[in-house]
């Protein structure tokens, strides 16, 4: 899909034959930018991310998240709605057309609650948890995991429906650990592609002879879990101050005393959290019990 782009000097694209304008910059990362367009034809709004190919390797990495994309067809996982490859002065890009999600990310959510000196009400929590749940849910039944779940990569609809995205980090969900090199090559790349503040303990040191499935998700479900009841991440200030993360995340999670969620949400968070991969419960267990949660809360 998608091999015929151009770029007009009205500051408009083409994709598969259909013309979409320039709006705004939404986002910028290391390697990537989201532009705001809007379709000539039908009048909707699309994110457009661009993927800076560096390499044959950026290339390849790039189809891979666009392969990711089209494996699923989910409520809560972010389709795609075209793509492209374009060489521009020399250098390589991936264009993914995207739906665009208008209240943004789930992180952006939670800023505006902690500006404000307010908090997210529980059945809203449970609500958003549930969906991400779902999407999760849908991805590891498939065999494959996100590995970089955090409230960036989660965005909201204004019904609160949440949509799991950047998929660029996904692969099998059970990989095979033989060796001391095998195990150095996962934790270099884990390094790379997954948010050290939400990373699975398992990740941090590899063991040479060892599985890493689908349950580093599980742990990063908690985090954003803790960031939605506490307005941070757990690790967030520890990995702002410079302290060893690494170190930090084979403890248990503190909850502070002040946490006024219920105690049930609160026994599911640490449920979620555990240091022991094979401990972790797996993702239609959590989403049992934030059905469960669901169902005896009074604001549901």
């Amino acid at each position: 899909m998608g091999q015929t782009l151009c770029i007009c000097s009205r500051g408009s694209i083409t994709i598969d034959n259909k013309k979409y304008y320039f709006i705004q910059k939404l986002d910028e990362g290391g390697f990537s930018y989201v532009d705001l367009v809007e379709g000539a034809k039908d009048g909707r709004s699309y994110a457009l991310k661009r993927i800076l190919c560096h390499d044959r390797e950026g290339r390849h990495e790039a189809q891979t998240e666009i392969e990711m994309h089209h494996m699923f067809n989910h409520p809560n996982v972010l389709s795609l709605v075209a793509h492209t490859f374009v060489d521009r002065g020399g250098k390589s890009e991936a264009w993914l057309l995207l739906p665009y999600i208008s209240k943004g990310s789930l992180w952006c959510v939670l800023e505006k609650l902690r500006d404000k000196g307010s908090s997210m009400p529980e059945r809203q929590i449970l609500q958003i948890l549930r969906g991400i749940c779902l999407g999760l849910k849908a991805i590891h039944e498939k065999g494959y995991a996100h590995r970089d779940l955090k409230p960036t990569n989660v965005l909201l609809d204004e019904d609160d429906r949440p949509y799991l995205m950047d998929l660029g980090s996904m692969n099998h969900a059970r990989i095979e650990v033989r060796g001391s090199r095998e195990a150095m090559t996962i934790q270099d790349w884990a390094a790379q592609r997954c948010t050290i503040s939400y990373r699975a303990p398992e990740l941090f040191n590899v063991e040479s002879h060892c599985i890493i499935d689908e349950r580093t998700d599980i742990w990063s479900l908690g985090c954003v879990l803790y960031c939605m009841m506490m307005l941070e991440g757990p690790f967030d200030l520890i990995f702002q101050k410079g302290d060893s993360v690494a170190l930090a995340v084979q403890n248990p999670v503190t909850i502070p005393p002040s946490c006024s969620y219920s105690e049930g949400l609160q026994m599911l968070l640490s449920s979620i959290m555990v240091s022991n991969p094979q401990e972790r419960p797996n993702i239609s267990w959590v989403l049992d019990q934030v059905q469960d949660l669901q169902s005896r809360s009074p604001n549901t």
